[in-house]
């Protein structure tokens, strides 16, 4: 009976190591394919962003969730339609950008409160919060790598280093990429082995 239990703990470990990996490719294929399509990535987004503005009001007409939890949702859906506008620049110290993490964090205080109080099956305590809660900030947290590869232009906000040489300016900031598809390109390069092609 000991062996079995060993065994089924060890099973856990190796599926946990499984589900990991498999959503850390899904991530870099997300990445990868937002960063080549970022008109469509952008369209993607704004419809979703719709849907859920549209699911928040239904949930206002037809269910008995609490108003502020709803409200919270709709205002969440605007501010992320404002962070839209940019895309796929993403400013991480814009005021709209911080307003929205924490009106993020506020939501979920707010939602696990209410569903600590009154009984709603799993199902649909998982169905608030995937649709309502974590869609929308996940595909713009899986787009912020599309801001890599965004083009130059003279008309950027931040000044300029050194000379006034846009493209020197643009080369040089894009030695210090922090992305998510960035941060798995270096995992891939430093964790698996590389394959030495042989010249003939």
């Amino acid at each position: 009976m000991l062996f079995l239990y060993l065994l089924s703990f060890l099973s856990m470990v190796v599926q946990a190591i499984f589900i990991t990996l498999a959503i850390a490719a899904g991530l870099y294929y997300l990445a990868e394919l937002v960063e080549e399509y970022t008109v469509i990535a952008k369209s993607i987004i704004s419809w979703t962003v719709i849907a859920t503005s549209l699911i928040h009001v239904g949930l206002i007409i037809f269910d008995d969730l609490p108003l502020h939890l709803n409200v919270l949702g709709l205002v969440q859906q605007c501010l992320h339609g404002v962070m839209l506008r940019e895309f796929p620049v993403v400013r991480v110290a814009s005021m709209t950008f911080v307003t929205a993490c924490l009106n993020l964090i506020l939501h979920h205080y707010c939602a696990f409160k209410y569903f600590g109080q009154v009984y709603y099956s799993f199902s649909e305590v998982l169905a608030y919060f995937t649709i309502c809660l974590w869609v929308v900030p996940f595909a713009l947290f899986v787009s912020l790598s599309a801001n890599d590869y965004v083009l130059p232009t003279t008309g950027e906000r931040q000044p300029l280093i050194g000379d006034n040489n846009v493209l020197t300016d643009y080369l040089s900031r894009k030695s210090k990429r922090y992305s998510l598809l960035s941060f798995f390109s270096f995992a891939k390069e430093s964790i698996l082995p590389q394959r030495n092609k042989k010249a003939f």
